[in-house]
């Protein structure tokens, strides 16, 4: 069935049924992976950090891992790191100060601080919530058949759409992008990533939206199958998206990622940060932020994409002041106060969207 979508409202309308879903589009469990079992030895003048990451089959939790041995090793401090549902569930571990660091993607610490977008934060704001630095990006996939018809997002009006498990991080991003490029009439589908990839193959829908990091093997397996096209999201529509919705950032999916795909696509992403929260010292997280971010060289997982040049895109709640004293020493990071959300700003009374 046709659906139609108001501006500034398509969050709101997205209920909690898939809220599983985006807990990390990166974060498969596998309780039978390797834990991390070494105990935190802080030195004399340190402290033990509660570092919550994600299930030990994901990446967040082995990242982790690497950031553990980097801040033991450049700090007087020990870091406890902690298997756990990922994205939201951390979001909970912050809010009542049970962990001092977390990995969460930006849009839902996007959703959490703003009391908006899932029911769990719906009109209850976390607004203790801070920013250490984006990481790493999942990228928005649009994937279509090869010779469809469709150049571009904005073609899709009329299509059938499989926009991702419903009630999921990936629905609100595709239906916040369909919204932004005018496609108001479509038939939406919603289900995983492999079932979508099934459905595209068999001719059952149009598009559709896969959110990951590159290469998704969802995305891999369907290309060397059949023929695939996966749309740019243009410069008009991209802009449009950073300036509205602050936790897309700039992406690229490269040339020859995927079987077929011999050109760069220009699209969007969220991202995968560090967050912390108010009460934790402003000494202590830039301690841990400069560990991290002076030794990059030092990380083996999404080591291409972390740096302290990326650290602020998407950056979708305020920086914690102990990451902003460390982030201002740097000339090639740009902190644009304007954009953070004010701590005693409605967001509702703003004139961007209420959402990811």
């Amino acid at each position: 069935m046709a659906r139609e979508i108001q501006r500034r409202t398509v969050i709101r309308t997205i209920g909690a049924a898939g809220t599983v879903a985006l807990v990390g589009t990166a974060q498969a469990q596998d309780d039978d992976d390797e834990e991390i079992d070494e105990e935190p030895e802080p030195e004399e003048d340190g402290q033990i950090l509660v570092w919550d990451a994600g299930g030990t089959g994901g990446t967040y939790y082995p990242l982790s891992g690497e950031f553990k041995t980097i801040v033991e090793e450049h700090t007087p401090h020990g870091l406890q790191v902690q298997s756990t549902g990922a994205s939201v569930e951390n979001v909970g571990s912050l809010a009542r100060e049970e962990a001092d660091f977390a990995l969460i993607q930006n849009d839902i610490n996007f959703f959490a601080y703003n009391g908006t977008g899932l029911e769990e934060f719906e009109d209850m704001p976390i607004e203790t919530l801070r920013g250490v630095g984006s990481l790493y990006p999942e990228t928005i996939h649009v994937v279509v058949e090869e010779g469809a018809g469709y150049e571009s997002v904005e073609d899709l009006d009329g299509a059938a759409i499989n926009t991702g498990d419903l009630g999921s991080g990936t629905q609100v991003n595709a239906l916040q992008i369909l919204e932004s490029a005018g496609v108001e009439d479509f038939d939406e589908q919603n289900t995983d990533f492999a079932t979508a990839a099934d459905q595209l193959r068999d001719g059952d829908i149009d598009a559709a939206f896969i959110v990951g990091g590159w290469p998704v093997g969802a995305v891999e397996e369907l290309a060397t199958t059949a023929d695939i096209d996966i749309l740019e999201i243009g410069d008009e529509l991209r802009e449009e998206l950073i300036e509205d919705v602050e936790f897309f950032a700039e992406d690229e999916i490269p040339a020859d990622t995927y079987d077929g795909i011999d050109e760069d696509v220009e699209t969007v992403s969220v991202q995968a940060m560090i967050t912390t929260h108010e009460a934790v010292d402003e000494a202590i997280v830039e301690e841990v932020t400069a560990a991290i971010f002076d030794n990059t060289d030092d990380l083996s997982i999404k080591e291409e994409f972390i740096d302290v040049e990326s650290s602020q895109d998407g950056m979708s709640i305020p920086l914690h002041p102990g990451a902003e004293a460390y982030f201002e020493e740097h000339e090639d990071v740009d902190l644009d106060d304007e954009d953070e959300p004010d701590d005693d700003e409605d967001p509702d009374d703003d004139d961007g969207e209420d959402d990811e």
